[in-house]
């Protein structure tokens, strides 16, 4: 059978959830508890103001919360495994107690994984793709996590076409998962918009995602006021949602599932009309003769 993804994906999660996938798009809320993240780094570094910011993501239309404790951008300093949990922990814990939005812990550490599901995270979104700690992969399946498999580009050589080299490194992420027990309907896969990217490297793979598709996943993007969208607007960070949503609904109409963003309300309304566009659009297919 042809994977669709516009068709229903029951993504199994943690603790007994799951969440649809592929009829819609689903927002997944950026909460960084950083000092030094690119765009927002110092305002949730508090953990009420995180769970503050985090509730408000929700009554804007987030369904998922993503909850980083280290910075990703490429020149941010590394944080301790201990520090990491002291800014994520109380923050999960929290939210896990007043909302019944999904939770998502930003770790590559398989220790920080295990706690943050403890504590009520229900899924695990890894930036190294399970190949700087594999170990991450065995929690998510015996915790029963939703898995986020990350692709970069980060401290190794890349093949020159942008999709080869995508099926070059997450085909070792998913053979890693796998491996551990991981099911396919806990992992959704992440093409890793901005990490070791240039430029013209992101465009086209935003003009390439369909081919993505070959990997029978949900995948989730995150373009969130990527440096290449200030090269094509001319914005400052702070000022690159509009830039964003333009993405958001390019890549829903080719079928991406998720959209991990720092400005949830502009990139809803993105997602309204590009779901409206679709459902129109199939619409008019099943009435054709």
């Amino acid at each position: 059978m042809t994977y669709t993804p516009f068709q229903p994906f029951r993504w199994r999660l943690a603790h007994g959830r799951s969440l649809e996938l592929g009829p819609r798009g689903v927002l997944m809320a950026i909460i960084n508890v950083t000092p030094d993240s690119f765009s927002d780094g110092g305002r949730f570094t508090d953990a009420d103001a995180a769970v503050a910011a985090a509730l408000r993501a929700v009554e804007e239309g987030a369904e998922i919360l993503d909850i980083g404790g280290e910075s990703t951008r490429p020149d941010a300093k590394p944080v301790s495994a201990e520090e990491e949990r002291a800014r994520v922990m109380p923050v999960i814990a929290a939210l896990a107690g007043e909302t019944e939005a999904i939770i998502s812990i930003d770790t590559y550490r398989a220790d920080t994984a295990r706690l943050a599901v403890e504590a009520g995270a229900h899924t695990v979104n890894d930036v190294h793709g399970l190949q700087r700690e594999p170990a991450i992969a065995s929690v998510a399946a015996e915790t029963g996590a939703g898995l986020c498999i990350m692709h970069t580009g980060r401290g190794r050589e890349k093949l020159g076409d942008v999709i080869e080299d995508q099926f070059h490194f997450l085909d070792r992420s998913l053979e890693i998962a796998a491996k551990a027990g991981v099911r396919r309907e806990q992992i959704v896969l992440d093409p890793g918009f901005g990490f070791a990217k240039d430029t013209d490297e992101n465009l086209e793979l935003i003009g390439r995602f369909e081919e993505l598709h070959r990997f029978a996943l949900p995948l989730l993007v995150g373009t969130s006021r990527k440096r290449f969208v200030g090269a094509v607007t001319g914005r400052e960070a702070q000022a690159r949602d509009v830039g964003t949503a333009a993405t958001t609904a390019l890549l829903r109409a080719q079928g991406a599932a998720i959209f991990r963003v720092h400005d949830v309300a502009i990139n809803r309304d993105a997602l309204a009309m590009a779901d409206a566009m679709l459902t129109a659009k199939n619409s008019r297919r099943d009435m054709k003769p």
